[in-house]
């Protein structure tokens, strides 16, 4: 199994990469610096390759075309970068600056990777797409605050929806996962341990074939939208 996994020289997406390569994937560790890339990739294994990625920029387009001469396909696709948990700001006052940098991140970039990545991931037999997602982002649940950061977080759970439906025929498995609070540098102290919060999205990205898609979960288990 060939994965790739963004925003992956730590936390979450490290782990999950260390998780991954366990399984006995191929794994493609994703960071804005190759260097940062390269460090984490060092620590996990000859099974762990680095690959310099912004989400944000024309890399996504040479990951494709790399992806593609060296690899021929993709399997898992795992969209774990995601910046600006802004606890600073309130939705009736926020700096709308800050709304459009965390959407081009946490929404637009996953939404770039899944159009530059699809004819790679039609090639796999068992393709998968996994989202990471937050509950915050939940509409059942929402209160204020942190505005930039759950709305790009709700229109990805929206994404997960629409690719899951268009997907369907070509057998590809899309979900969203939350990996709970996570004690991470964006989680903060006192979160679940990291390996756990991975656990979960490795769960979606090794689902079977008769596996759910267009869900949003959490250990396995079904949250509200």
């Amino acid at each position: 199994m060939i994965s790739l996994v963004t925003g992956a020289n730590r936390g979450i997406g490290l782990e999950v990469c260390g998780q991954l390569a366990a399984l006995g994937h191929t794994v493609l560790l994703t960071a804005r610096s190759l260097e940062a890339a390269t460090a984490a990739a060092g620590r996990l294994g000859p099974t762990v390759h680095p690959l310099r990625l912004d989400v944000t920029s024309d890399d996504v387009s040479t990951v494709a075309r790399e992806v593609a001469e060296r690899f021929g396909r993709l399997d898992v696709l795992v969209n774990n970068a995601a910046v600006t948990y802004d606890t600073w700001q309130r939705a009736a006052t926020a700096d709308l600056r800050v709304v459009g940098q965390a959407a081009e991140t946490n929404l637009y970039g996953p939404w770039r990777l899944v159009q530059a990545l699809l004819p790679l991931l039609c090639k796999s037999a068992h393709a998968r797409i996994v989202n990471v997602s937050s509950e915050v982002a939940s509409l059942t649940n929402m209160g204020g605050g942190t505005p930039a950061y759950n709305a790009s977080k709700v229109a990805l759970n929206a994404l997960t929806r629409m690719l899951a439906a268009e997907l369907r025929a070509e057998k590809i498995l899309v979900n969203a996962v939350c990996p709970g609070w996570v004690a991470t540098d964006m989680g903060g102290p006192g979160g679940r341990p990291v390996a756990d919060g991975a656990a979960s999205v490795v769960w979606a990205a090794t689902l079977p074939d008769h596996g759910p898609t267009g869900g949003f979960f959490r250990d396995g288990r079904p949250l509200p939208w």
